[in-house]
């Protein structure tokens, strides 16, 4: 972009933020590397979908915007992962998710979903 004689170099990404955009370049910068070994790749893979979820989630959104279906999925695959085999009190742990649904409250729900699921599938 050229404005008053400066030129600016600046791509803006309303909804990535910088640490984020950092860590997918990184990934980019890897998997565009010439003579890396299969192997290496997938050992590289490992390492950088081992993060803390805020940061999983962040790389989700950021991949989903930017279009990238390789990164999303390997995201979305990490999660899939980490909640595979585990109770929902398990999952909530492992993500921070405070469970806020009152146990009445909750029974309601169920039960109003599984009247809507019924009424969907009859």
């Amino acid at each position: 972009m050229v404005e008053d004689d400066y030129v600016s170099n600046v791509i803006l990404l309303p909804n990535v933020d910088s640490k984020t955009m950092a860590k997918i370049i990184e990934y980019w910068k890897k998997h565009s590397e010439e003579d890396v070994s299969k192997d290496l790749l997938i050992e590289f893979d490992k390492a950088f979908v081992k993060v803390h979820h805020s940061i999983l989630h962040a790389l989700i959104l950021a991949a989903n915007f930017l279009n990238d279906k390789e990164i999303l999925y390997m995201m979305c695959q990490e999660v899939a992962d980490r909640i595979e085999g585990k109770t929902p009190e398990e999952v909530r742990k492992e993500f921070d998710i405070k469970n806020e649904i009152l146990p009445r409250k909750k029974r309601r729900s169920v039960k109003r979903m599984f009247g809507l699921l019924n009424d969907f599938f009859l």
